[in-house]
């Protein structure tokens, strides 16, 4: 006996928590392209172009740079498992969900794994890694440029020098940070390092940029055991995505028309500009928020432009808010993870949704929601505040 099933039809949302983001139409247009074989000539040129707009995103000319067939967190896993034998020593930064991730990733591995801590929100300074860097003597000091759960902003290229003068190799996440903020393999001599699609880049979920400069591949080359994962395995990666194309696995053939399209928009805007737009949303969107009494949980003067962690007014019901966020206005944020949950919104101004129509309709929202909840500030303060930094940025343009 046959059965019907309901037709898919999401919602439409406007993507504003810590991801997915917003996905570009131009995107979503190229993934329901006709599918073809994943070793047909016209897929393997589109990778050629895929990894050449990779490396130009990356600031890098690392041949290894592909993307995995999986998410983030995958990327993650590749480039710790590649790196990682058994026994190794590896020194981890964790001042959020994030490094505690990779901490446990590089443990599953073997790693002995010894963790460095910031509070949540603060980054790491050179000298908090010095000592620490002689006395483990690791092999890779890994660190995230741009932490999800805090909206922290990381320096890399101190902390790169650092970590080589004392003989290690640097991975990096990037996670978040690809697409919204300069990232520059080369010039900060970056090892390895992984991103993912569904951030900045504005792009569905199913797919991990990575890099890994010559120094990491010959490490991988001259590994005493194998590769912990088959999949991941970048020395067999290496042949597929390199000049021989030797079958490895089914690629996401779709997922790539995405990507390539992602990065095309990308590119079309200019990485400069692009930067500059993120920049530009997050000042006005954080106008705004101050204005309401809204502060951020990041160090000052190492807030992420493209994700906003807000401490929660005193008084306020975290989830009466992100509810009727999402029930009356359309719109997603995201919740506090860890020893932030209940206290902090992470607000995403990433790739496609970081535009003055979203930061401006947020703000109308919370205006509302929050005078209902019984917030004490001026009603229309936030939107004025906004405006006043879009208006200014006009202005010095002209």
């Amino acid at each position: 006996m046959s059965k019907n099933y309901p037709e898919l039809l999401p919602p439409n949302r406007i993507l504003m928590g810590p991801g997915p983001s917003d996905i570009h139409p131009r995107v979503l247009d190229a993934i329901g392209k006709p599918t073809v074989g994943h070793l047909d000539p016209f897929y393997l040129s589109t990778m050629d172009q895929m990894q050449s707009m990779l490396r130009d995103l990356f600031q890098t000319k690392n041949e290894m740079t592909f993307a995995v067939s999986a998410t983030g967190s995958a990327g993650m896993e590749a480039t710790v498992v590649n790196l990682i034998e058994p026994g190794d020593a590896m020194l981890v930064c964790v001042n959020g969900v994030f490094g505690t991730r990779m901490a446990d990733v590089a443990t599953r591995a073997g790693a002995d794994v010894t963790c460095i801590e910031r509070p949540w929100g603060e980054i790491f300074e050179p000298q908090d890694l010095k000592e620490i860097l002689a006395e483990k003597q690791p092999k890779v000091v890994g660190i995230v440029m741009a932490e999800t759960s805090t909206g922290a902003w990381q320096p890399i290229e101190e902390i790169s020098t650092l970590v080589h003068d004392a003989g290690a190799m640097l991975l990096v996440d990037a996670v978040t940070s690809l697409g919204g903020v300069p990232v520059e393999v080369d010039r900060w001599n970056i090892d390895a390092i992984y991103s993912g699609t569904q951030k900045c880049l504005s792009c569905p979920p199913g797919l991990a940029p990575v890099s890994f400069n010559e120094r990491a591949i010959e490490s991988v080359l001259t590994r005493k055991t194998k590769v912990q994962s088959w999949y991941l395995d970048v020395s067999m990666l290496a042949s597929y995505w390199g000049d021989d194309r030797v079958y490895h696995h089914t690629a996401p053939i779709n997922m790539s028309y995405a990507l390539y399209e992602a990065l095309r928009v990308i590119h079309e805007e200019g990485l400069t500009a692009c930067f500059e737009r993120h920049r530009l949303n997050h000042r006005a969107l954080q106008a705004g928020l101050t204005a309401m009494g809204i502060e951020f949980t990041a160090q000052d003067g190492h807030q992420l432009p493209m994700l906003n962690a807000v401490r929660i007014p005193d008084g306020v019901d975290d989830g009466q808010i992100r509810g009727s966020l999402l029930s009356r206005f359309g719109i997603e944020i995201g919740g506090g993870l860890g020893e932030f949950k209940g206290k902090v919104w992470r607000i995403g101004l990433m790739g496609y949704a970081s535009r003055d129509t979203n930061v401006l309709t947020l703000l109308a929202a919370l205006d509302q929601l929050l005078a209902e909840q019984g917030c004490k500030f001026d009603r229309g303060i936030a939107i004025a505040e906004a405006n006043r930094v879009y208006a200014s940025s006009v202005t010095s343009a002209n």
